[in-house]
């Protein structure tokens, strides 16, 4: 339900914004303000987590969220929206303590397959959300944002009523380790001195530019590249579009995953999201039609391997009790990708740079392949 509500705004939130006089460059830094909150507040919810246990910070979290939801509805201005963006954003942690929950409760061998299961919501949400979103924005782009409180708070009764309290770890210590403070970059550098540890944490980083960069800018490059019945596209071309990624990302993550993890291993998993990445945005980059949009979406969506099968290997590179850090700090790259993306994509967009914007995105996908095909990938 939380990524329900997520994927019902993620297509109409830059036309929610640009109907409000947003450039695309705005739009980025709309984007970008949710992911700075999120860099700040998401070491302290991992800390108090490890305090206090991952249910009543995951409470915390959805209330944030559905808030911010709420005052978008309603948002009378720019800047009142951006209000709201930050306000999720200070509160946002719900992907990173679902994480340190399923490590504090799966074994090493089972975690591809367990993290897998937030792959699976994912696609249902991308399948099922967009495709939501853009039929009631064809009436009034807000009933998504009502559609997306609705859930945000659904979710919050569920989380409540129906998830399991799991004993934290008092200090730290434990499966979900220990996590650092936004200004203790320094405790971190240990892990990128780890060359196993430390390759993978940057495809991570990569991997989550790359993607920041196209889920960003998708919306705003389509409504510029593509027609459809004669008009640009809009949020429900676009939230149909993201639907389709969805179907595709059913397949690659749903319960074949843990069979093709055990067959092949993270590590060819991972190379394989990766290739995905590169073919498909490089496709998305030169698209003209209707067809080359499915065609790229289809490539594209074989790279949704890589956030399970990647998260899965950093686990096994670091140490139990310092997982909790290690995850908390996967959160943090992912904050600074989500920063910086949206800030490149809306300067490129805004400057008509289309086909640069999908090159740029499979450049940096490049990158990260080229680590994941590095021989310290496979020594753990």
């Amino acid at each position: 339900m939380d990524v329900l509500g997520l994927t019902l705004m993620i297509p109409l939130l830059p036309f929610y914004a640009e109907r409000m006089g947003a450039s695309p460059a705005q739009v980025g830094w709309l984007i970008g303000v949710y992911a700075a909150c999120q860099l700040i507040s998401g070491p302290i919810l991992g800390r108090l987590s490890d305090r206090m246990g991952r249910k009543p910070l995951l409470i915390v979290s959805q209330m944030g969220t559905c808030i911010g939801f709420i005052i978008t509805a309603f948002a009378p201005s720019l800047s009142i929206l951006f209000l709201a963006r930050a306000i999720d954003g200070a509160t946002a942690g719900n992907l990173s303590l679902a994480q340190a929950y399923i490590t504090d409760i799966t074994k090493p061998e089972e975690r591809t397959k367990s993290f897998g299961v937030i792959g699976i919501a994912f696609a249902l949400g991308f399948l099922i959300g967009p495709a939501i979103s853009g039929f009631l924005a064809q009436y009034d782009y807000r009933y998504p944002v009502f559609g997306a409180a609705f859930l945000s708070f659904a979710s919050i009764m569920t989380t409540w009523r129906l998830l399991p309290a799991v004993k934290p770890g008092g200090d730290g210590a434990g499966p979900g380790g220990r996590r650092r403070s936004l200004v203790d970059w320094g405790s971190y550098a240990v892990y990128f001195r780890q060359p196993t540890l430390s390759t993978r944490l940057w495809q991570f980083f990569l991997f989550s530019l790359g993607f920041a960069i196209f889920t960003s800018g998708m919306p705003l490059f389509l409504e510029r590249r593509l027609m459809w019945d004669g008009m640009a596209f809009g949020p429900k071309q676009v939230g149909y579009t993201w639907a389709l990624a969805g179907f595709f990302g059913v397949f690659w993550q749903g319960p074949a995953l843990g069979k093709m993890a055990k067959r092949f291993g993270e590590a060819l998993l991972n190379r394989a999201g990766f290739l995905g990445y590169v073919a498909g945005y490089l496709i998305l980059a030169f698209c003209q039609s209707i067809a080359q949009l499915g065609a790229a979406t289809a490539v594209m969506s074989m790279g949704s391997l890589v956030r399970p099968s990647l998260t899965s290997l950093i686990t096994q590179a670091t140490p139990r009790d310092e997982q909790g850090v290690v995850l908390g700090l996967t959160q943090s790259l992912t904050s600074i990708a989500l920063i910086i993306g949206p800030l490149v994509s809306g300067y490129l967009i805004e400057h008509e740079l289309l086909t640069t914007w999908g090159i740029t995105a499979a450049t940096i996908s490049l990158v990260g392949l080229v680590l994941a095909l590095r021989p310290a990938q496979t020594a753990a």
